[in-house]
């Protein structure tokens, strides 16, 4: 079977790595794709927002399946535009993938659904987000309604800074946000596989949003992430899978919008219990790359059959009892104003480290004549967005993974760079859980 995969990420480099090892897959296809990606797949220049474009590559090159990364082609209705040509997509509909493209209207699926989550109020003026700020209390939690590349969110106890937040987001056209309840306790990620009825959980994860070591700084797309998480409590997949996935899976179903694809649940472990901070329509970016990294079992067929409607004629996943760590290196400026275009270099090097591999997100190749750096003219790798690589350590314990990747992370050469030291310290040194 070939397979076409949808982005450009570390998330897709990811995917396209996966795959690439099943001996199912006889070929690899990725639009638009990164050089890394290249390495592993066939890449296209397709815009990857143009559903009639993605749906018309598909079939041209006749794969078995189409595989959707990111949110925005999802909100897009790529997925749509592929399976109105007959062609098997992992990904959900436009109309489903509200889940993450509406925050408002995931809470409204949820209390239909009673799943447990933050209570929370939506908001169009400033007067209400005061009120509702005032109502829950600090930490104050302002979120934008819409899509916003993992930074839509602020988290504080400055309520002059949350009124802030909500006003620059409330002055985009059509502006909405959702204030909630602060969630207390470490935050978990659990991707759930779903073919509009039946679900396949993976392995949970947790991530680390902010931009600096110890929490501190601004939200981010994701700095790095671990698995497994031995803190978690025994029971946890199966509790949201049954609390969680099952009845949200059966909502969409019953609003004649079926979720196929991934159910990304963002999880807070409080003192009340588990609770649902967010839904995500497709894999998480940096999660992916550390629970695939685990995953032993092919995820070809497993895709496959969640496109088709199969899941409950699945084998049960096989996990490797190896802890994958991965580290996230972001341009200099990220995630504020980035600066690309800088020259990287050490990739050779850090894929020698053993159980270590670098995955692509935020890179090009440059090729320009008369380049000072590069007088011979050979394709140069430069940055070329915000987070630029993941660096993923596997091993036999947290440790042991935590290590391989810094050790890989000291090869990789970037001016300007910088990444958090403090990837998966504390579960690694049996202290105390970071959320």
């Amino acid at each position: 079977m070939e397979i076409l995969v949808v982005g450009t990420g570390a998330r897709e480099h990811a995917l396209a790595r996966t795959l690439s090892l099943d001996p199912a897959v006889t070929r690899v296809h990725a639009a638009p794709g990164n050089p890394g990606i290249a390495q592993r797949a066939t890449l296209h220049a397709v815009d990857p927002l143009d559903g009639a474009a993605v749906a018309d590559l598909a079939r041209s090159l006749g794969v078995g399946l189409v595989v959707v990364g990111p949110e925005a082609p999802l909100v897009a209705g790529v997925a749509d535009a592929v399976r109105a040509a007959g062609i098997p997509v992992f990904g959900p509909s436009a109309q489903a993938a509200r889940l993450e493209g509406s925050k408002a209207f995931a809470k409204e699926v949820m209390a239909a659904a009673g799943v447990p989550t933050a209570a929370a109020r939506v908001a169009t003026t400033l007067d209400e987000v005061a009120a509702a700020l005032d109502e829950f209390g600090a930490p104050h939690v302002v979120k934008e309604d819409g899509l916003a590349a993992g930074k839509g969110v602020v988290v504080t106890d400055d309520r002059d800074a949350a009124l802030a937040h909500a006003g620059a987001c409330l002055a985009k056209e059509g502006g909405r946000v959702v204030v909630e309840e602060y969630l207390d306790g470490p935050e978990v990620s659990l991707f759930v596989l779903c073919d509009g009825t039946d679900v396949v959980p993976l392995v949970p994860a947790q991530d680390f949003k902010r931009a600096l070591d110890g929490d501190q700084g601004a939200n981010t797309g994701g700095m790095g992430a671990y698995s497994p998480l031995p803190w978690a409590p025994e029971g946890l997949v199966d509790e949201v899978v049954e609390t969680v996935a099952r009845p949200t899976v059966a909502e969409m179903a019953r609003r004649g919008t079926p979720f196929i694809g991934v159910l990304y649940c963002g999880l807070a472990l409080t003192s009340r219990g588990v609770r649902v901070v967010e839904f995500n329509a497709r894999f998480g970016d940096p999660e992916t790359q550390v629970v695939l990294a685990r995953l032993a079992s092919p995820l070809a067929g497993v895709l496959l059959a969640a496109a088709q409607g199969r899941l409950a004629q699945v084998e049960p996943l096989h996990w490797r009892a190896d802890a994958a760590v991965t580290v996230v290196v972001a341009s200099h400026g990220y995630p504020g104003q980035v600066r690309t275009g800088d020259p990287i270099t050490g990739l050779d090097a850090a894929g020698t480290v053993p159980g270590v591999h670098v995955l692509h997100a935020g890179t090009a190749v440059r090729t320009t004549e008369d380049d000072p750096e590069n007088p011979l003219n050979d394709p140069l790798l430069v940055s070329d967005g915000g987070r630029v690589l993941s660096v993923v350590g596997v091993g036999e314990t947290l440790a042991a993974a935590r290590r391989a990747a810094y050790v890989a992370v000291d090869q990789v050469n970037l001016a300007g760079s910088h990444h958090r030291t403090d990837i998966a310290l504390a579960v690694s040194e049996g202290t105390e859980v970071q959320a």
